[in-house]
């Protein structure tokens, strides 16, 4: 299925000039003049919504609205003749309600930067979205998760975490993937739900566990030796067994915990405070480093900071691949650094896709860095050839 370009803008000259521009750059194009009429047409998964904030009648965060209501999850790019702190607040109304924004731009737009956008932010998202081609947006069922699980298919990639004082790699963020047999590479957020809503995160966090501590271990023995973050869902922080679970796995591979970093994201922190505090309070005292990661995307970021015992503080993508153009995602960058540092935390930058980007942030002090324009994430024979290479440019 091919990617539609739909445009919802109530002023005809700028619909038409979007509209052309998609055309030239070979997307399929679809126009609506009200919110309303959009309303009513079937999108599909692979489609991108192109909302206009500011129309009359029945505007953009209404429409945000009424998709949320209908249960509709699509991808946006948002645009508003407004300054930027309302496309901001849109973004952030977007994402709360699981839509995907692509990007946002101030009107006037010119043709080439709204190319340059579905060009190149398009092309991130569709791979990651829709990898290999794979373009529907199918849920798996339980039972093929189990499976997938049960016999081997789920595999682990590696995106390498740089030391910005030296550039040399201290560490890895493992990323878990499902390698299907019949349609290829299926990414997190396709069957990560399915894992939590049917009481399968416990086999799938022990899976990845081994599968990282049989990595290290094997890195280690040619004389690679690295730090490993891993993710912990929201299923993970609620079972009370979990830091026996993990020490259990670490004990098995006889590695110490000091050795790996869990990262937890602020949106898993909403619910069950308490519960989760219990138990990251233990594991931090068994020896676990713990990341609060996409930091400054939750509602109450800093009380998380109060309440939990962080090691390690990681700066949401978001503010950080838009710090160059973005005044506002700047300071915002600045400042996670600098309380990073007065709360005696490690900082990480993840989504750098620069030098640019990287230059400004050695300029702030940040400690670590992760993106793109280090690495992508890899298997994990590819990491040990990744290594030799970075460290023959340094």
């Amino acid at each position: 299925m091919s990617t539609q370009i739909i445009i919802v803008d109530d002023d005809p000259l700028i619909a038409e000039m979007l509209a052309t521009a998609a055309s030239m750059i070979g997307f399929q194009t679809l126009t609506f003049m009200h919110g309303v009429e959009f309303l009513s047409y079937d999108v599909q998964p692979q489609d991108i919504v192109v909302l206009d904030l500011n129309m009359p009648g029945f505007d953009g965060i209404e429409v945000l609205r009424a998709l949320s209501e209908k249960n509709i999850s699509v991808a946006l790019v948002l645009i508003s003749g407004q300054d930027r702190g309302v496309l901001h607040s849109a973004e952030k109304l977007a994402r709360a309600h699981a839509m995907d924004v692509i990007g946002s731009l101030t009107k006037p737009i010119t043709i080439p930067e709204f190319q340059h956008l579905l060009l190149k932010q398009y092309a991130a998202f569709r791979d990651q979205k829709f990898p290999l081609g794979n373009e529907e947006k199918l849920l798996p069922e339980a039972d093929e998760v189990e499976h997938a699980i049960r016999d081997g298919q789920l595999v682990v990639h590696y995106q390498p975490q740089v030391d910005m004082k030296t550039s040399l790699m201290v560490g890895v963020e493992a990323l878990v993937r499902w390698q299907h047999p019949e349609r290829g590479m299926i990414y997190p957020d396709m069957f990560i739900p399915v894992a939590e809503k049917n009481g399968l995160m416990g086999e799938l966090t022990a899976s990845v566990f081994s599968s990282v501590l049989k990595d290290s271990q094997a890195w280690w023995e040619e004389g690679l030796t690295l730090h490993q973050s891993i993710n912990i869902s929201a299923d993970n922080i609620s079972s009370l067994g979990l830091p026996e679970q993990l020490m259990s796995l670490l004990d098995a591979h006889q590695r110490a915990p000091s050795s790996l970093t869990l990262e937890i994201t602020e949106s898993t922190l909403m619910d069950e405070l308490v519960t989760s505090l219990d138990i990251l309070t233990r594991l931090r005292m068994k020896g676990f480093e713990l990341s609060i990661d996409d930091f400054g995307t939750g509602y109450s970021s800093l009380s998380h900071l109060h309440r939990i015992p962080f090691t390690e503080l990681k700066i949401d993508r978001g503010f950080v691949s838009d710090m160059i153009e973005d005044t506002e995602a700047r300071a915002i960058t600045k400042t996670c650094i600098m309380l990073g540092h007065e709360l005696n935390m490690k900082v990480v930058a993840e989504g750098i896709e620069s030098q640019a980007i990287w230059d400004m942030l050695v300029e702030y002090g940040c400690d670590y860095a992760q993106g793109y324009y280090i690495a992508k994430p890899m298997p994990a024979e590819a990491l040990l050839e990744w290594s030799v290479s970075n460290k023959h440019k340094n």
